[in-house]
């Protein structure tokens, strides 16, 4: 048997050493992007102390966040990690204070220039690796609890804290893109469709001309007429969960069901509720309660449980059936958000700052989220960030200067280099901003 090295001494003397060697290739993707000076003058920001420019303390927000350092406080962490420093190409790292005030003394407008960059980012993105004829929106809140006396934060429906005051953020994605196409911070308090007539109008009003079609799903929470108005003046194709008001429940008796498959079956009718302007196509679905259905959320009458859509879709009712269905995507989506973007991580006691880092969060997202489309192989593109981070930004590396020309170390392994070959020929394939 071999035995065990004896003697050994153990040296903190190595300068060249990094835990996330592989966010070298996300650096390099921001650098061919251009990103700082896209952001630069994109962002104007006057400000005394003039060490770091506004994409540096940018860069300096979205890097913690993508390498799962989710609280500013944990970004210190990058202070001391000088070969990470050199490879992102910042002079120095921020002190938490610094990125900290960096948000609180935001002017006004840096929330709308920030959420322009946002934007004009999904721009560039959006058609690549292909064209895109259709977009497929999904409109969602997430409650965001708060411990402390943050600005704007108030109690309201919170199913993990009850009585804690929160934040209630809403969100919209891109469905087949991942990318989020917008978010807003509001109150706890703030019902599930408050603002998001707004909301939409922008998101809508950001999409490019060569969209030919676009689709909407939401929950029962956003069938209000503001809602469904928006929808149709903007000329989208909905399918949203239908509000089960009473009249509308007494109507399911009397349809003509169709058979979809061995458990569901289908029928549709139009109706008005209260408030609407006009009369709506409902899609209605039903099956036979079976015997583990006792907690089901479904709404049951006589032997059956149903589910109702109100759509405006030129679909069969099985066809909105199974569109609606693809909305189960945005659940794993906003979990990532949540888990792996710092979400839940509020980092001021302004509304104003959180609000901008809400937006910064945006950023991160959908710079990482372009990043997994158009450099990593395809057999990655249903990574989250936290798979991500384990299999390519934190590798570890050593950077070393033979020749005095810098070099980074990582594992002798021909697996990664070949697909360190693969992701910078398709990073320096891309064009900049």
């Amino acid at each position: 048997m071999r035995r065990s090295p004896r003697n050994v001494r153990i040296a903190c003397n190595h300068r060249g050493l990094t835990h996330f060697g592989g966010a070298y290739f996300f650096h390099e993707f921001l650098q061919l992007l251009q990103i700082r000076d896209f952001l630069s003058h994109q962002i104007p920001y006057p400000r005394r102390n003039h060490r770091y420019s506004v994409s540096q303390m940018l860069l300096a927000l979205i890097y913690p966040i993508v390498l799962g350092l989710d609280r500013i406080e944990a970004a210190s962490f990058l202070r001391s990690n000088g070969t990470f420093q050199y490879l992102t190409g910042l002079p120095a790292f921020p002190d938490p204070q610094t990125l900290r005030r960096f948000l609180l003394n935001a002017p006004a407008k840096t929330w709308e220039h920030l959420h322009r960059a946002n934007d004009r980012l999904l721009q560039k993105f959006l058609h690549l690796p292909k064209h895109r004829s259709r977009l497929i929106f999904d409109l969602d809140g997430t409650v965001v609890t708060v411990f402390g006396r943050q600005d704007g934060a108030e109690v309201g429906y919170n199913p993990k804290y009850r009585g804690k005051r929160s934040y209630n953020p809403l969100l919209c994605l891109e469905a087949n893109s991942s990318f989020l196409w917008d978010a807003e911070l509001r109150p706890g308090n703030a019902s599930a469709w408050e603002s998001s007539p707004e909301l939409l109008k922008t998101a809508f009003g950001t999409v490019p001309p060569d969209i030919r079609e676009l689709r909407f799903r939401a929950d029962a929470g956003f069938g209000f007429q503001p809602v469904l108005q928006c929808l149709e003046e903007s000329a989208v194709r909905y399918a949203l969960v239908a509000r089960l008001t009473s009249p509308l429940k007494n109507s399911f008796r009397g349809l003509d069901y169709q058979r979809a498959n061995s458990r569901w079956e289908l029928s549709e009718t139009e109706y008005r509720a209260h408030g609407w302007s006009h009369a709506r196509r409902i899609v209605v679905a039903r099956r036979l309660i079976e015997a583990d259905d006792q907690q089901s959320t479904l709404f049951a009458m006589g032997r059956y449980l149903f589910r109702a859509w109100t759509t405006n879709l030129d679909l069969t009712p099985e066809g909105v059936w199974r569109f609606y269905e693809g909305r189960a995507a945005m659940e794993p989506r906003m979990r990532e958000l949540r888990e792996d973007f710092a979400l839940p991580k509020i980092p001021t006691g302004s509304f104003d700052a959180n609000a901008l880092y809400l937006e910064v969060i945006r950023l991160a997202y959908n710079l990482v989220t372009a990043f997994q489309r158009t450099c990593l192989p395809e057999s990655w593109q249903c990574h989250t960030l936290q798979k991500l981070r384990f299999k390519l930004f934190l590798l570890p590396a050593e950077l070393t200067r033979p020749q005095n020309r810098p070099t980074l170390r990582l594992k002798e392994s021909p697996p990664i280099q070949r697909l360190v070959d693969d992701i910078l020929g398709r990073i320096h394939a891309l064009s900049p901003l």
